[in-house]
């Protein structure tokens, strides 16, 4: 029957989940003392506090349980008082109460952007920004975090649009550290941009009476920060969430945003719960300070960047996919050890980067801080320092250097078609860079039994720690879009997006090799989703050196010039083209003159091995690579 059927896939996806380490399960929480919670957002303890529990208890039972409907249809009940109450608080003209936050976000994008806008988006930004902006149909630009130099440089790409928008937290929920909202203002000026701001884990904790990080800003009239989201489920203690902004962005949101206009209106006990909420802070001048001095003590207790506010994540010394376990097997101990604290793994998190997701409060005193730091020091190694502190860029140094600095160099490998040579020429330059300060290697989606990882372990002489584990890994040997399909997963491009940023952090500074799967139009999704994804979509985001490969023989000269024309439209451009195969003599020259690229005949090496690699690189050393020759520039 077709239920079954369904079932039955329902039940392989589950179990993918499994075999991934990946499937969690909704259970009830467990009891901690209030003093190590280390875990929940409600960083001032007001969801306990007497006041807010008091006036929601009062609404309740004056105005009843329910919202009864939409706000338009004249739903809810004491929102136009706590919006007055919150604009007043937050520095803004006007506030819009919205049932969550999740639902606020995705109704500022998609009331303010269209088909001829453009967003820019930190590439650390969490789900409810990311997929608001997948709702709307402005063309989407994700920068490096916190990256200046690559936001200028797509800005510029970019002032023939009606709208530029800029999408950041203000302190990033996962990585706790801070955007340079000044910085961005100031480039929002130059670029006639604007700036939605994200203020979830910065208010109750950062700024006077805990307005957040971006209140000292929106004070100047010049400011082009056009709308902020005030979540009420973390510092505030209640839930919802409120969008500050202009009088007319607000109006203009009451009437566009359908994530307002099609929901409920949120019960009179939040309002009024929000409202005393809100009238504590507005009542202290830094209702912050004891939490971000707890974190801060936390931090420098475990050697790690200060914190920007009340998150501090300890990443896990571990290569990617072992990080996974061992962050959950050292949350469980902590567990048994009576403290509250979670891990936190992809797909929360970019691959590589699972961690423990630490959480200070307003309550815990040294006491309690320097218990967990001890407990933590029993089942982790001492975790690394961070290249860059938490609270923002190095200072006195050009932000393209600021960026850099903590990455490790890459090339890509990218090829025309499938088995056209790219793990042997992947083995080539591993081989070519590993005496040279060393090298490590990553194919992100491997397809089929065989192991390119492996292969190119062999070939280049690497040791295991060397090769990365893939982000995805399938037994059918296709394109990655259909062996997902037919494993019954689904390939989510964001994780092999965010696992290269943690994989160059974390290897920094050894060079990173990632070779591709099969041609550069291939698909990682499905190309019947909203928004497929290739090789070369990858190739455009991250503009990365690389080269290209292709087959020495017959049908080579249009399998190449196709390719190099769809790279051209990108405006990308292979530092080197490998013709791999039995040697073709006609074919080699008309690609280096029709290309003007410097081209590398790699014939059919007999055996195969690390000698036969050595010997070619004798007689033609990959120049371009940093190393290789002194007198010329490095390519990575």
């Amino acid at each position: 029957m077709a239920s079954d059927r369904l079932e039955a896939a329902l039940e392989a996806e589950l179990t993918a989940l499994e075999n991934l380490g990946r499937r969690r399960t909704l259970a009830a929480p467990r009891a901690f003392e209030r003093a190590l919670d280390f875990t929940s957002n409600d960083y001032l303890g007001l969801a306990s506090d007497a006041r807010v529990i008091d006036a929601a208890a009062k609404a309740v039972a004056s105005l009843g349980a329910g919202g009864r409907a939409a706000r338009l249809l004249g739903g809810g009940a004491g929102q136009l008082q706590l919006e007055a109450a919150a604009a007043a608080w937050l520095g803004a003209e006007a506030t819009l109460l919205f049932p969550s936050g999740y639902q606020a976000n995705v109704g500022v994008l998609t009331t303010l952007a269209g088909a001829d806008d453009v967003l820019f988006s930190d590439e650390l930004n969490h789900a409810s920004l990311i997929d608001g902006m997948r709702l709307t149909s402005a063309r989407r630009c994700v920068f490096a975090h916190k990256d200046l130099a690559d936001l200028e440089e797509a800005l510029e790409r970019s002032m023939d649009a009606r709208r530029r928008l800029i999408v950041t937290e203000s302190v990033f929920s996962m990585d706790g550290d801070a955007a340079d909202l000044a910085a961005l203002d100031a480039l929002s000026r130059k670029y006639d941009a604007w700036l939605i701001v994200d203020e979830a884990h910065a208010v109750g904790l950062i700024g006077q009476h805990g307005a957040g990080l971006g209140a000292r800003l929106v004070r100047d009239p010049e400011s082009r920060i056009l709308a902020r989201t005030i979540t009420g489920g973390k510092a505030l203690g209640c839930g919802g969430a409120l969008v500050a902004g202009s009088q007319n962005l607000i109006e203009l949101i009451a009437n566009r945003a359908r994530s307002f206009i099609f929901t409920t209106a949120p019960a009179p006990a939040l309002t009024a719960s929000l409202a005393a909420a809100i009238e504590v802070l507005a009542s202290e001048d830094d209702p912050g300070f004891a939490a971000r001095e707890a974190a801060t003590h936390l931090a420098e207790l475990l050697q790690l960047p200060k914190p920007a506010a009340a998150v501090v994540p300890v990443p896990i010394p571990a290569a990617p996919g072992e990080d996974e376990r061992l962050a959950v097997a050292a949350a469980e101990a902590l567990n048994e050890a009576g403290f509250d604290v979670r891990a936190v793994r992809p797909p929360t998190v970019p691959a590589g980067t699972s961690r423990l997701r630490l959480v200070c409060h307003a309550w815990q005193g040294k006491s309690e801080v320097e218990a967990l730091a001890a407990a933590i020091r029993k089942v982790l190694p001492a975790p690394t320092p961070s290249n860059e502190a938490a609270t923002g860029p190095t200072p006195n140094l050009p932000a393209k250097a600021q960026s850099a600095a903590p990455k490790s160099p890459v090339i890509f490998v990218a090829g025309t078609d499938t088995d056209v040579g790219k793990t042997v020429v992947s083995a080539l330059i591993c081989r070519a860079l590993k005496d040279t300060g060393g090298v490590n290697y990553w194919k992100p989606v491997q397809t089929g039994d065989d192991s390119d990882s492996a292969a190119v372990a062999a070939l280049a002489g690497l040791a295991p720690h060397q090769v990365q584990r893939p982000a995805w890994q399938l037994a059918r040997p296709a394109s990655p879009h259909e062996a997902a399909e037919a494993q019954g997963v689904r390939i989510d491009p964001a994780r092999i997006f965010g696992g290269l940023g943690a994989l160059r952090r974390m290897l920094s500074p050894t060079p990173l090799v990632v070779e591709l799967a099969g041609g550069l139009l291939v698909p990682y999704t499905s190309p019947g989703e909203a928004e497929p994804t290739t090789q070369l979509d990858w190739l455009n985001k991250e503009r990365p050196p690389f080269v290209l490969v292709a087959r020495s023989g017959l049908g080579t000269l249009n399998h190449t010039m196709l390719s190099l024309a769809a790279l051209e439209a990108k405006h990308l451009r292979p530092i080197a083209l490998f013709l791999v195969g039995p040697r073709h003599a006609a074919n080699l020259a008309t690609l280096r003159a029709w290309t003007g690229l410097t081209v590398h005949e790699l014939p059919e090496l007999t055996p195969l091995s690390p000698a036969a690699l050595d010997h070619w690189l004798e007689g033609e050393p990959l120049t371009w690579l940093p190393g290789q020759d002194d007198s010329s520039p490095t390519a990575l």
